[in-house]
């Protein structure tokens, strides 16, 4: 047996030497080809391109037409312009290796890089003509790799006829006119896309969202979506689009419209009029969220959303009263009464709380009745089953009216329980907020400044951005003076503007700007005391004060905040809708990084004479 096996091993034995030496030989081939490839490479990266193209032309010829090896050998000699020899080798590799797209684009670019250009196009017409579905994403992309927008359009669109489908590649086509900025083409395929598949709404409004930079744009596609809407109001998505639209540009009351007829087909109630109001009322346009409180109170009387919006319809046209300057002591009496017959409606209950406190801000701050509205704010704290938010908001409100009441031991205590019992949530930073002005008002700026440090990681960011503003004014003003002298006379002046003794506020500042003349705080105090004199009603002296910012460039920093104020006095308070037209614009062209801008435009538009709907 083991005789026989050995004859058999010494038959085989000279066959199985041929294959391991071929096998070794194969594996010593591979070896070569891999080394020489990595110094081809490395001679391409150092830019020595003859040794690179020399190398690379010595691998097989199934090497050179490989998808890692082929760019590069391309690039290599289309860097010695041996531009025949890069045909040759695109188009060999093109026969090799049929099913890879990318060669043909790499066909048509050698061209364009020979300078040929009439080649290139016949050669990317021709790879159009002749895809199949499965190449199309593929040449696409290629062409989109070498900055060949048009071309991956075309392939698209052929992909398109090859699935007559109108809406196939629509999410790519939408990108590609995004990224080249065909705003008309992503309106057309947006919509076609949502009007296809209402799923892609999302989509649809962040590409959107991406694409519109100008008002020509808005424009359009409001122009588009009206029709849409009218056209086929059974289409909600057209209404969904337009509301979105109208949202961006701050076009509360057109808003309004979309909400409402969202509402009434969607059976919600009021959910979307009440969202709506809600962000409305947050950009203070009091009219949008009046109107949009006003409408869920009248037409769903019985609805969940009622009582919440016969409050916040009281609130809102408080926001209004106290906007509007100066602020007129009847119509603050007004809103008492309007509150209190909300109490009386709905009752004093928990869910109620807001509008005693409401009611107790208007007697402390606007009306000077302090005893009255301490009474009623330890009310709410008192209210069985309130939550621990009602009732540390109120904390709050009751430790602000101490601080009128020049007791700040008092107001540190109340604000320094609710920091405690609402860490990391709006309720506490806002109290956190306040306990740093207080220090802010007594002339601790370091104390100040350990609290607003903390509150710039905030959650909310009107609170981060309130710490950040605070904590940046004390950071200027002390770094020279480290003892903030002319910093402590503008927090006192401050503390009078929160206890609304405007009078010695004003004062404060002409002493303030005679004192330090040419001091880094003159631009702050001129803009607080333009603010004051508008509050107090005389217009012309505020914008006189304005003047001397919006006229300096050295006072850069608030030249925009000064330019809005200007532009809000002369449209609220003067009615010169010309005026205020012409510097809304001035602010547009001057400062388009802004934080007013959204709001400066939305404004031009409306005194423009743009259509609201």
């Amino acid at each position: 047996m083991r005789l026989s096996s050995l004859r058999r091993l010494v038959k085989v034995g000279p066959a199985l030497v041929l294959c391991l030496g071929l096998g070794l030989q194969s594996v010593q081939a591979q070896d070569e080809g891999n080394s020489g490839i990595a110094l081809a490479r490395e001679y391409a990266r150092k830019g020595e391109n003859e040794k690179a193209a020399f190398l690379f032309g010595r691998l097989r010829s199934e090497e050179q037409a490989a998808p890692n090896v082929l760019p590069e050998y391309l690039t290599v000699l289309q860097n010695l312009k041996r531009y025949k020899d890069a045909e040759k080798l695109v188009k060999k590799a093109i026969r090799q290796r049929p099913e890879e797209p990318s060669y043909g684009v790499a066909l048509g670019a050698l061209y364009t890089a020979a300078g040929d250009q009439a080649a290139a196009t016949k050669q990317y017409e021709r790879l159009v003509s002749q895809l199949t579905t499965a190449q199309v994403v593929p040449v696409a992309t290629e062409f989109m790799g070498r900055n060949l927008p048009e071309w991956a359009e075309k392939a698209y669109l052929k992909g398109r006829l090859l699935a007559k489908d109108e809406t196939e590649y629509a999410p790519q086509l939408i990108q590609l006119y995004t990224q080249s900025g065909q705003t008309d083409k992503v309106m057309t395929e947006t919509l076609r896309l949502v009007q296809d598949d209402e799923q892609q709404l999302p989509f649809v409004r962040n590409m959107l969202q991406n694409s519109l930079r100008e008002d020509k744009d808005f424009d359009a596609l409001e122009k588009v979506l009206f029709a849409n809407v009218q056209k086929f109001p059974e289409r909600a998505v057209y209404s969904e689009l337009l509301l979105w639209l109208q949202m961006q540009r701050r076009d509360f009351t057109g808003a309004l419209v979309q909400a409402k007829a969202l509402d009434r087909r969607g059976r919600t109630e009021g959910a979307r009029v009440m969202e709506l109001a809600s962000i409305a009322q947050r950009n203070k346009d009091y009219e949008s969220a009046i109107a949009g409180y006003d409408y869920v109170t009248r037409e769903y009387r019985s609805g969940m959303y009622y009582r919440l919006a016969r409050q916040r319809l009281v609130q809102a046209r408080e926001e209004q009263v106290r906007s509007t300057y100066p602020v007129d002591p009847a119509k603050i009496r007004g809103l008492i009464s309007e509150y209190q017959n909300v109490l009386t409606e709905l009752g004093k209950t928990p869910e109620t709380a807001p509008v005693l406190r409401n009611m107790a801000a208007l007697y402390a701050f606007q009306l000077d009745e302090k005893d009255k509205a301490m009474t009623m704010l330890q009310e709410v704290i008192d209210m069985p089953r309130a939550s621990l938010d009602v009732v540390d908001e109120a904390k709050v409100n009751l430790a602000d009216i101490y601080l009128l009441r020049s007791e700040p031991w008092e107001a540190t205590l109340l604000y320094s329980q609710v920091e405690k019992s609402h860490k990391d949530s709006p309720v506490g930073y806002e109290a956190k907020l306040r306990n740093a002005r207080l220090s802010y008002y007594a002339g601790d700026f370091k104390l100040a400044k350990s609290h607003l440090d903390i509150l710039k990681e905030a959650t909310s960011r009107e609170i981060a951005n309130d710490a950040m503003q605070l904590s940046l004014l004390i950071t200027d003003n002390t770094a020279m003076d480290t003892s903030g002298v002319a910093l402590r006379d503008y927090s006192a002046v401050e503390l009078l503007v929160f206890q609304n003794k405007l009078d010695a506020a004003l004062k404060g500042l002409d002493n303030l700007l005679q004192k330090y003349p040419g001091h880094a705080l003159t631009d702050d105090a001129w803009y607080l005391k333009a603010q004051l004199q508008r509050r107090m009603g005389n217009y012309p002296a505020a914008l006189t004060t304005l003047e001397k910012i919006t006229a300096n460039p050295k006072y850069d920093v608030l030249s925009d905040d000064a330019l809005f104020l200007t532009a809000s006095i002369a449209e609220e308070n003067l009615q010169d809708r010309e005026k205020a037209k012409t510097l809304y614009n001035q602010l547009l062209v001057k400062y388009p990084g802004s934080i007013y801008t959204a709001e400066a435009r939305k404004r031009f538009r409306k005194l423009r004479g743009d259509a609201v709907n």
